[in-house]
C-alpha cells in the first residue's frame, strides 16, 4: 500500500477569491474525485486548525494498492484540472509518497 500526502499553503487572494474561498473551493473538489476514481482506496481533506507560523493551510492524506496507481491518478483526466486550479492558487505545497 501507498500512502499520498499533500500539504498546501494558499495565497491571501486568488482569482477574485479569499484564501478561505479558495480553500473551500478546492476541498470540494478534491471530495469529489473517489467518486470519479474507484482506485482511491481512502481519501481525507483536512483544513489546518492551529494556525501557527510553520502550518500549511491544508492536507491530503489518500492511500492506494501502490505506487503504480498513485502516478496513474495523479495523470487520470478528472484530477488533472484539479491540480493546475490548485497551482494556481497556492504559494507552496510539500508532498510525501510512502509503502506501508
Amino acid at each position: 500500500m501507498l500512502r499520498h500526502i499533500v500539504m498546501w499553503k494558499f495565497k491571501p487572494q486568488a482569482q477574485g477569491r479569499t484564501r478561505e474561498q479558495n480553500m473551500e473551493m478546492m476541498r470540494e473538489k478534491l471530495l469529489a474525485l473517489p467518486s470519479k476514481i474507484d482506485f482511491i482506496r481512502s481519501f481525507e481533506v483536512g483544513r489546518d486548525v492551529c494556525h501557527t507560523e510553520k502550518s500549511y493551510d491544508m492536507c491530503l492524506v489518500s492511500e492506494f494498492d501502490s505506487v503504480r496507481k498513485m502516478l496513474e491518478y495523479r495523470e487520470h483526466p478528472d484530477h488533472v484540472p484539479v491540480s493546475r486550479q490548485m497551482k494556481e492558487l497556492i504559494e507552496s505545497r510539500a508532498v510525501i509518497d510512502y509503502e506501508y
